[in-house]
């Protein structure tokens, strides 16, 4: 389509030099086609020669709230003192932005360095990802176009937070959960009480709390027996504490723009119950993809430190058909959160690895999502309550 438009431009101006050359003034018209054919040759030399002379940076904030403007500074230079014209740059941005971008184009004739900044939406919760598409050296009126051949500008990552709702402890799933975790925490106290009466070595001391230590090593029942905060020495964790893993499955044969939509939905869900379960003083591990792309597993027992896990999250790119894996250690656990956006393809190898299935659940999307085998699948409401599938 510019091609054309290039093409009809030149036609016109060809006609009107021809009127002018034959009809009107034929020595100024010879001198105006003389301009006409030599300015675009000199244009040309200067654009093949700027192209290699610009330097593009750009800058912005690594998180931005969802429904909220992100703001990206642009930094053009040149290392030349000749002057050249135009320069056209196409910035991109991911699909939990907003995708209405046009491409800028700046005058570089006296100016060294010139910025400019652009804003977008940040419409979906997520990783987002920030960069420059493409850079071009532009001259004559714009009719010339090369691409810049300078290396461009890595692109950044940018966590867009999504709102985290507020999920009521009267959900069936959180009492399940807490169910299961009160148990386990009576069998470990059954277990200490044996040990001790036994005279055999101690399986889990205990002493009186101190300010700073966990939650997660409070044992509740003993406390309320003896009337103060007793604290485990030794604590099987990955016995007494529930694992989250969260899956941000994403299918290559799924378009990115419907992908990012189902991947905060699942973010949602989580963090709303992981956030719930440490207000109610349950910690818990918690198994995702680092940056490095490691998977990893964080013993979470701070009600504030959720935000600063969902910030971690946010900070990971999503790789295509990658899929979570339970670790040795966390496959013991008194129970087991299984979050995904997907549960076809090769989903069954990370519960096929889980030892205690019946304490297993399933955190989908939605309601039409299938269920891959007998583990309840659970997914969350407009009203922020869970509903098994």
């Amino acid at each position: 389509m510019n091609i054309i438009k290039h093409l009809i431009s030149v036609l016109a101006i060809a006609f009107i030099l021809y009127i002018f050359t034959f009809y009107i003034d034929g020595e100024m018209g010879v001198i105006l086609v003389s301009f006409m054919i030599s300015a675009p040759v000199f244009s040309f030399v200067f654009v093949v020669y700027s192209r290699n002379k610009i330097k593009v940076s750009f800058d912005c904030d690594g998180y931005v709230k969802k429904g909220s403007k992100l703001k990206v500074t642009v930094t053009v230079e040149k290392n030349t003192s000749l002057p050249f014209a135009l320069v056209d740059i196409k910035p991109y941005v991911s699909e939990v932005f907003g995708q209405d971008i046009k491409t800028y184009r700046l005058s570089m004739l006296n100016e060294r360095r010139k910025d400019f900044t652009f804003t977008v939406d940040a419409v979906t919760g997520g990783n987002g990802e920030i960069s420059i598409d493409t850079v071009y050296s532009c001259g004559f009126l714009g009719f010339i176009r090369l691409k810049s051949k300078i290396p461009l500008p890595a692109p950044q990552n940018v966590g867009v937070i999504p709102e985290i709702p507020e999920i009521k402890a009267s959900s069936q799933l959180f009492r399940l959960i807490s169910d299961v975790v009160m148990t386990s925490d009576d069998d470990e106290e059954n277990d200490t009480s044996m040990m001790f009466s036994t005279n055999t070595t101690v399986g889990y001391e205990h002493r009186e709390y101190v300010a700073g230590d966990p939650l997660k090593r409070v044992n509740w029942k003993l406390s309320t027996k003896r009337g103060k905060l007793m604290v485990r020495l030794e604590e099987a964790t990955s016995s007494v504490q529930p694992e989250i893993l969260l899956d941000l499955y994403r299918n290559s044969s799924v378009k990115a723009e419907d992908s990012v939509i189902i991947e905060e939905k699942l973010l949602v869900s989580v963090f709303g119950l992981l956030t719930l379960m440490l207000k109610q003083g349950i910690a818990c591990g918690f198994t995702y993809y680092s940056p490095k792309g490691e998977i990893i597993t964080e013993s979470v027992d701070n009600p504030d430190y959720p935000v600063q896990l969902l910030l971690k999250v946010l900070s990971v790119k999503v790789i295509p058909d990658r899929r979570i894996e339970i670790l040795p250690e966390s496959s013991s656990a008194c129970a087991c959160i299984v979050s995904t956006t997907d549960t076809g393809g090769n989903f069954t190898a990370i519960t096929d690895r889980i030892e205690n299935t019946e304490n297993t659940s399933i955190i989908g999307i939605s309601p039409e999502m299938p269920a891959p085998s007998d583990i309840p699948l659970w997914y969350l409401d407009e009203n922020n309550n869970f509903i098994m599938v």
